[in-house]
């Protein structure tokens, strides 16, 4: 059976006191469910602290990026073995986000991927198209390419290490969310284009999640789709009851 993940990307919010405060409210609220796979990923300033606070819990830190280099002048960055000296063991590569305004390209992306994997760390690779892709009709074609780009040059062994989170970049923090079946449609999608080129066994055990505005009241409906396994929520995993129910709704 597959891993179903929900899992917070906090992005540029909450400093070190907020960060406490809403890990304690998670803590508090979120349901004890051992089904469930629940990831927050804080700001790199929060990381160690948070790991800490959630060390007895079933809350796993996650980072929102790293350097592709293992050290060197690269001012500002930071490097999987870093990560992996504070107890992170998760990173998210490739947020729609860091391709729009960092101007990350898949190239790049997939080499951060590989700098993780050889730290044994556990990738949350993000893609998805824009709006001008879906009504250009190209957004099948777009995933196909971000997905080859970004993660077919891979050893099979490699995608143990693998989720997947479908973006439509469209939907993010637009208030606009794919319905249900357009989120199936592209999710079906993805796994069959993974096992045309790894096979069966890959492509059934991959956890593919849905980032794209997802809310308490649309999750439900998102996650009872097959080929969904949970979410990259964005806006409503800063809020502990918010995210709360939407790991309930799973």
């Amino acid at each position: 059976m597959r891993t179903k993940i929900v899992a917070g990307n906090w992005k540029m919010h909450k400093n070190a006191e907020e960060t406490e405060d809403l890990l304690n409210d998670l803590i508090n609220q979120l349901p004890d469910d051992k089904e469930v796979e629940i990831v927050v990923a804080p700001t790199f300033v929060n990381l160690a602290s948070a790991v800490q606070h959630v060390q007895f819990t079933n809350i796993q830190v996650a980072a929102q990026n790293m350097h592709q280099a293992a050290s060197g002048a690269y001012t500002g960055e930071i490097s999987a073995d870093m990560l992996k000296s504070v107890g992170v063991e998760t990173v998210i590569l490739g947020h729609s986000e860091r391709r729009a305004y960092f101007h990350e390209s898949d190239e790049l992306i997939n080499a951060k991927v590989k700098a993780a994997l050889a730290h044994e760390m556990r990738v949350i690779f993000c893609f998805g198209e824009e709006l001008k892709d879906r009504k250009a009709d190209q957004h099948f074609a777009v995933v196909e390419s971000q997905l080859k780009a970004g993660l077919f040059n891979l050893e099979a062994a490699a995608w143990e290490q693998i989720v997947l989170a479908y973006e439509p970049v469209w939907a993010i923090g637009t208030g606009e969310t794919a319905s249900p079946e357009q989120a199936q449609e592209m999710h079906a999608f993805i796994r069959s284009t993974v096992r045309a080129a790894y096979g069966e066994h890959i492509a059934h055990n991959l956890s593919i999640l849905y980032g794209g505005s997802v809310k308490p009241d649309n999750a439900k409906e998102i996650f009872s789709k097959p080929d969904v396994d949970g979410g990259l929520i964005g806006g409503a995993a800063l809020k502990a009851a918010d995210f709360a129910a939407i790991v309930s709704a799973i």
